[in-house]
């Protein structure tokens, strides 16, 4: 049981970083459009007409294409630092701390996934687009369909921090190599 836990949660972290790849060439491909739309404006008075639609798309689809590899990497939040403090001393409060902090979020990210369905499906059927007709369009349902797959992720990375808890104490204010030298 153990190994197909450790299989899965190396499938799920490929995932991962698979995602956070493609949100990555988003970024670079929304770089390029601002800078079209800035240059075809400026110096041939004809715009890119569509990009504040494309920038609020590809926005919501870089946050939840990273999203899955900032959890699996402990990049979710920037709070750990009554963690980082306690860990030493607490090691066993620390560690039933980390245990509560990612079932919620799995709760949380699980509710999410579950909300985002039902939208996705309708998206999928009605063919919903968003833009101004006859300028620029797009359909809605990459975008549900991205949330949905992200939040679904992200509950089974914190499900398996859960079931295979990290060993020993990592201070996350520290690059990995000197985190070795610390303990």
């Amino acid at each position: 049981m153990l190994q197909a836990l450790r299989h899965i949660r190396a499938l799920a972290n490929g995932i991962a970083i698979s995602a956070n790849v493609v949100g990555t060439l988003v970024v670079l491909s929304l770089v390029a459009i601002v800078n079209y739309d800035v240059i075809a404006h400026g110096f041939f008075n004809a715009p890119f007409m569509g990009a504040v639609e494309v920038v609020q798309f590809s926005i919501v689809l870089i946050v939840f294409l990273q999203l899955p590899d900032v959890v699996r990497v402990n990049r979710l939040t920037a709070s750990d630092g009554f963690q980082n403090v306690i860990g030493y001393k607490f090691p066993g409060f620390t560690a039933f701390l980390r245990a509560a902090i990612n079932l919620l979020s799995a709760i949380f990210m699980g509710l999410v996934a579950v909300a985002i369905f039902p939208e996705f499906t309708e998206m999928w059927h009605t063919k919903d687009f968003f833009g101004v007709p006859g300028v620029f369009t797009a359909p809605w349902w990459p975008v549900k369909l991205v949330i949905l797959l992200s939040a679904a992720l992200c509950t089974l990375l914190f499900a398996l921090k859960i079931a295979l808890p990290d060993k020993g104490l990592k201070l996350t204010n520290l690059p990995e190599d000197e985190q070795d030298t610390a303990k």
